[in-house]
């Protein structure tokens, strides 16, 4: 029998404690060791226990979680659980296996756990992340077809018939629709974040609110795609 992942819950809302403790009893390859209410009193349990996982919330009193992984000299793998979505990028660049934005589902905390043993234990390796091998594309704009290279992209709108497409220096308005253009483009780079917008994942620069700044630009994040959104996030499929 695999023996099951010790894990611990940081979290310091009680409603939160109890639901993360009633999914965490309903699955017997895990095992909870203890319950903190914040960082500070999970650093001697993660220290001496052998936890494996964390269920860590972002907003935490007195240390944010956030900060309170960045202390660990090994950290454990770490399942991220916050209210506040703005936070996803950078709990994706300290290598979190997923993020459940509350409230949460005993589904979706199902499929977080999952991926937990998919990886059988092992920390990513962003060194092996999978790369763009399309290095450009060609765009019919103004009568003329430009070659426009992929990493000078950074987002594209729809605008009627048109799609502008807006580069590093340049912008281009090409009669192509969004889809269409998506389709055009590698699958591992750009996302659709809304039904007028889409971006290159490598100008993010963070999330706010119901916005993403990419550039030097605020776009809006639509709310059919915030899902598929986050879930590229979590799979760093993007």
């Amino acid at each position: 029998m695999i023996p099951a992942i010790r894990c611990l819950v940081i979290e310091d809302e009680p409603l939160a404690q109890n639901i993360l403790k009633k999914y965490i009893d309903d699955l017997p390859s895990l095992e909870l060791v203890a319950v903190c209410n914040d960082a500070l009193e999970a650093q001697g349990i993660v220290a001496s226990q052998n936890i494996q996982l964390l269920f860590l919330d972002i907003n935490l009193p007195k240390l944010s979680g956030l900060n309170f992984l960045k202390t660990l000299p090994q950290p454990p793998l770490v399942i991220f659980t916050t209210a506040y979505p703005e936070f996803a990028v950078e709990g994706f660049d300290l290598n979190a296996i997923d993020y459940l934005l509350k409230p949460f589902s005993f589904e979706r905390f199902l499929k977080a756990v999952n991926k937990v043993h998919g990886k059988g234990m092992q920390q990513p390796n962003p060194l092996t992340e999978e790369k763009n091998t399309n290095e450009f594309i060609f765009l019919k704009a103004d009568k003329k077809v430009y070659k426009i290279d992929l990493d000078d992209i950074i987002y594209a709108e729809a605008t009627g018939d048109y799609v502008k497409v807006i580069t590093e220096d340049e912008q281009y308005v090409v009669n192509i629709t969004l889809k269409k253009l998506l389709e055009q483009l590698p699958p591992v780079g750009f996302l659709r974040v809304h039904k007028s917008y889409l971006i290159s994942a490598d100008k993010i620069k963070f999330f706010e609110g119901n916005y993403i700044k990419v550039g030097h630009t605020n776009i809006p994040i639509g709310a059919a795609y915030r899902e598929e959104i986050f879930t590229r996030l979590r799979e760093k499929n993007i």
